[in-house]
This record gives structure tokens, C-alpha cells and sequence, in this order.
């Protein structure tokens, strides 16, 4: 059985706003949320990056049923992954459970920002590596002494613990990460544009790597991003806070304003590309329906921008869920 999540965008919305979104998307039957956790958002004109630990606290107090996720966090750089560790056991609590965390490589806009380097993949993955084998042991209940080449720890512990067993799920784009998922992690989060190329990228390697170090397949979140919108126009507006996102050098971006000023030196047409714009209930049944048919995802993320958020999440939730389901 797939379960279905809302994509809660810190880089758009307000934190109160998100809580907000959080507990409607529980009352119309969403099964969980996935929370972005951004220090700067793609654009610097319609934008926001709220603390997303402190968002997920408050929501995990609005909500009683959903899962909760980070979507996804970065234990490299601004924090030492044993206070992720320390925030997702915190979070478990205040959730009574509920809460799984999401972990990925980065994006310099997140760091370049506060004066980290930002290395290339292969430095990115040793690191998280590292990362994953502290949080794993930390958030089991180990007083963990470390020592890597990247990070240590002396007789850290968690002294306020998860309530239970926290999920790590770390995000893959491709076989390498894919494969340290299914190492290391639980789960992994994949964005999802051709099914086909998740499948021969994502999903079999990790299926490859996890049966030769004897574990099961890791689970998979697998999410899409879709513009909910009558036309271009109106595609175009409800694309703002997210423009950046297909911008020349995003990866190495440090400055929300230098990402917008090169999306709007973009032809309009070749951003919106990107996107599938779906006009009505059939066309984002028709949108999401291969994540679940297709991939075989574990879980299924709207990640949906529109003029009228909350009608949004409404009419997927009333009408769209339950197709899919």
C-alpha cells in the first residue's frame, strides 16, 4: 500500500503558514508531510526559509496522524551530525513517533551562505558516510565515541531519545548515493521525472547494494513536482518562489538574487518545460499515477505549486488520494 504525501516548501511559504498547510493536509488524508529545510530559498522576490526544525516541532503539535519528515536536511556543514541526530530525537518526541529523517549531499545555497566550502560529490558522500554511521548509532541509544575522518565524537548520547526506532532516509538521484542508501539508510527520497530512469538508476542499484551486503531493499519515497494551473500564465505565477530552481548553477549558487536574475534571463517557455502542468483532478491522477504503478513507490510526494494552496491541497486529498489509493 503507497502512502501519500505534501510537500511542505520552506522556500516559498511562511513557517506559520506551513503549519497551517501541514494540519489540513492531515484532516483531507494525506498520510504524511515532507518538509524542506532550506538557510536560503531559490529566488530573493517571492521567497521564505523559516527553521525547519522548529516548523516540524510546531506542526508535530497540529497534527496527530501524519508522518513527518525532513525533505531533506544536510548533516555536513552547518551541523555536526550528531545534533541532527539530537533535533530528529527531539522531534520523534514531540510527534509521539512519527517522525522519519531525511538527509541528502546539499546544495551550496545552504552553506556557501555561512562560510563553508562546499566540496564535490565525492567528499559529499565520504561525509555522509560518516554522518549516517553517527546518527544511526546516536539515535539507537549508543554512547559513541568516533572517530573519522571528517567528524568525531567523544562519548556523545542522546539523552532525550526517539520514542522509537527513527527511519533515515537519505536522498539519490543516481547509483552511487542509491547505493549508500541501501547500505546505510532505510530509505531513500528520489525526485522523479522519467520512471524508467528512476528504475535503471535509483531503484536497481540500490536493490543491487543492499542484497550484496545482506538487507532488504531499502524503501522509497519517490516525489514530482507539478504546477496545479488553467494555463501558462497562470502556471507562471504560481512558479515564482520556484524559478530559481531551474536556473544555470544552481548547485553552486550562493545568492538567491544572482538564481532569479538567470531564470528570468531564461525564455519563459523553457522554465516552465520542466514542469508538468496539470489543469484538473485528471490530469494529476494522470501525473502521479506512474509513481505508484510504475516505480512501485513506498510513498508518493506532491510536491505542487499553485495560485490557491489550500484548494489545492484540499482537492488532492478529497479527489486525488483516493484514485490513487
Amino acid at each position: 500500500m503507497t502512502d501519500f504525501y505534501y510537500f511542505c516548501g520552506h522556500e516559498q511559504w511562511q513557517p506559520e503558514d506551513l503549519v497551517r498547510h501541514g494540519a489540513l493536509a492531515e484532516s483531507v488524508g494525506f498520510d504524511g508531510l515532507l518538509v524542506s529545510e532550506h538557510f536560503h530559498p531559490w529566488v530573493d522576490d517571492h521567497s521564505a526559509a523559516g527553521y525547519a526544525f522548529a516548523t516540524i516541532g510546531a506542526m508535530a503539535q497540529a497534527t496527530n496522524r501524519v508522518r513527518i519528515a525532513t525533505g531533506v536536511t544536510t548533516p555536513l556543514f552547518r551541523y555536526h551530525p550528531g545534533v541532527v541526530a539530537q533535533a530528529a530525537a527531539t522531534l520523534d518526541r514531540l510527534s509521539g513517533g512519527r517522525f522519519d529523517l531525511g538527509v541528502g549531499t546539499g546544495e551550496n545555497i545552504n552553506e556557501g551562505p555561512l562560510g563553508y566550502a562546499f566540496p564535490g560529490y565525492a567528499e559529499r558522500a565520504a561525509r555522509m558516510r560518516e554522518a549516517l554511521q553517527i546518527m544511526r548509532r546516536l539515535l539507537d541509544g549508543e554512547k559513541l565515541t568516533f572517530q573519522g575522518e571528517y567528524y568525531q565524537t567523544d562519548r556523545a548520547r542522546l539523552y532525550s531519545p526517539p520514542v522509537g526506532r527513527v527511519r533515515i532516509w537519505l536522498a539519490a538521484g543516481g547509483p552511487k548515493s542509491s547505493a549508500l542508501a541501501a547500505e546505510l539508510a532505510d530509505g531513500i527520497i528520489t525526485s522523479v521525472k522519467v520512471p524508467a530512469d528512476t528504475i535503471e538508476n535509483v531503484i536497481e542499484p540500490a536493490g543491487a547494494a543492499a542484497a550484496a551486503v545482506g538487507r532488504e531493499p531499502p524503501l522509497i519515497i519517490a516525489t514530482r513536482w507539478a504546477i496545479h494551473a488553467a494555463d501558462q500564465d497562470e502556471a507562471w505565477m504560481a512558479l515564482q518562489a520556484w524559478r530559481g530552481l531551474r536556473a544555470p548553477g544552481r548547485l553552486e549558487a550562493v545568492d538567491p538574487q544572482e538564481l532569479r536574475e538567470k531564470a528570468d534571463q531564461l525564455p519563459r517557455d523553457d522554465v516552465l518545460g520542466r514542469y508538468s502542468i496539470v489543469p484538473d483532478v485528471d490530469a494529476l491522477v494522470e501525473t502521479y499515477r506512474p509513481l505508484v504503478e510504475e516505480v512501485g513507490a513506498d510513498a508518493v510526494t506532491f510536491q505542487v505549486a499553485s495560485l490557491d494552496q489550500e484548494a489545492t491541497i484540499r482537492l488532492i486529498g478529497e479527489e486525488v488520494i483516493p484514485r490513487l489509493r
